[in-house]
């Protein structure tokens, strides 16, 4: 049975807590405290169905404070609900839709073979962190000197590395949060009083000019969320490229078939999607009184979704902990049952709209690092995961050599 408050053992596995919990209750559901708020942890394919019902449950008022002050932010879309939810929504949609961004994972792609194509040793998970910054600044037409290139992609990426820990470096990443806040807000009035004047249609220039459902240009530390929406996901989509280069480094057998069936990438990148720790939960409260299994659920009550859990739902994926890409031959794809990104409709619920450019610039990306790197000749290293972490990176961030 869960302890009285699950916090501090929830924090210290935040992704395989759930699932190891109800695999010893034998339920896809079972009733704890976090943070000493009562809370109903689910997991599994029908649990993520019931989640994702908008008459059942809101996202308003439902993400820690701790990740609002980090990760989020206060007054962007994640926390919406509704007519705002999906106006904001649309905003991400215009920019980050299929087919929007080929420009971006263009830039990106050609600063990782340009990196890989340097001698020595490099740290991909920094290096990416770098390139990344730096390829979703310029397409997002946000000015950014090389002298300011180190310190930006630090900020940016210190927002979701930082965003789940309970050390010193939650400090970090509030401190952090605090001077994007305020970069970005500078950046939207510059825009707005004619100092700055991005390129028309560029996510600084959107941002900038969008208006809510009301009519009324979004307050400007409300843009400023939104346009750290853009450029932060982007830069933490450098950890799905790690995880997709540690599957490189401890799977030989891939490479090879990889490289022989170029094909079989797309199976590669979405069984990379579905068994790396990048985000091990989400919540919810209950907008009224309603029920799961035997579990009652008042209104307002939190509600946990297992990330983890549900990706490796046994009722949904034969032998689900193996990483077997071929399951994904002829799959085609169910908004509850893969849900690395969130799961339900873009337009509608909290579906993360930068799962198209996700997944399209791991595809490039694993061909850049298949064509440049030995991956039979790394450096010794750490490659296990900290699962402690969010997201659980390998521990040496993957080192290889050129």
């Amino acid at each position: 049975m869960p302890p009285f408050d699950s916090t501090l053992p929830f924090r210290a596995d935040p992704y395989r807590f759930i699932r190891r919990i109800c695999d010893a209750v034998g339920s896809d559901a079972f009733e704890t405290r976090l943070m000493l708020e009562r809370t109903l942890c689910l997991s599994g394919v029908e649990a993520a169905r019931f989640f994702y019902d908008r008459d059942l449950f809101t996202r308003e008022g439902a993400a820690p404070r701790f990740l609002r002050r980090t990760l989020f932010g206060e007054g962007g879309v994640q926390g919406l609900d509704g007519a705002a939810h999906r106006h904001h929504k649309a905003l991400f949609l215009s920019l980050l839709g299929p087919g929007r961004t080929d420009t971006l994972i263009e830039r990106a792609v050609t600063g990782i073979a340009a990196r890989l194509r340097q001698p020595g040793e490099v740290v991909l998970q920094d290096a990416f962190e770098r390139i990344l910054t730096r390829a979703v600044c310029d397409w997002a037409g946000v000015p950014l000197d090389m002298s300011e290139e180190e310190n930006r992609t630090r900020m940016l990426s210190h927002l979701f590395e930082h965003a789940g820990s309970v050390d010193l470096r939650q400090v970090v990443a509030r401190l952090a949060r605090r001077r994007a806040d305020r970069w970005a807000a500078k950046l939207i009035g510059a825009v707005r009083d004619g100092i700055c004047s991005p390129p028309e249609g560029s996510a600084l220039a959107v941002v900038a000019t969008w208006r809510d459902e009301t009519g009324a240009l979004l307050p400007p530390r409300v843009a400023a969320v939104e346009l750290l929406n853009i450029l932060r996901p982007f830069v933490a989509i450098s950890a799905y490229l790690t995880f997709a280069a540690h599957a490189l480094a401890t799977q030989p057998d891939e490479v090879a078939a990889l490289r022989s069936d170029p094909d079989r990438l797309h199976g590669f990148v979405q069984e990379v999607r579905r068994t790396y720790p990048f985000f091990p939960a989400l919540v919810a409260r209950a907008r009224v009184r309603t029920a799961w299994r035997d579990h009652v659920i008042p209104a307002g009550r939190l509600v946990a979704l297992d990330i983890w859990g549900t990706n490796r739902d046994p009722a949904a994926w034969d032998d689900p902990d193996a990483f077997r890409p071929s399951r994904f031959d002829g799959w085609q794809g169910d908004p509850f049952t893969l849900i690395p990104q969130g799961g339900g409709a873009h337009e509608t619920n909290h579906r993360c709209p930068g799962e198209w450019v996700t997944q399209d610039l791991m595809l490039a990306t694993t061909r850049t690092l298949l064509d440049h790197v030995d991956w039979s000749a790394l450096p010794r290293q750490d490659l296990s995961l900290d699962m402690r972490n969010l997201p659980g990176l390998p521990r040496d961030r993957l080192r290889v050599s050129l």
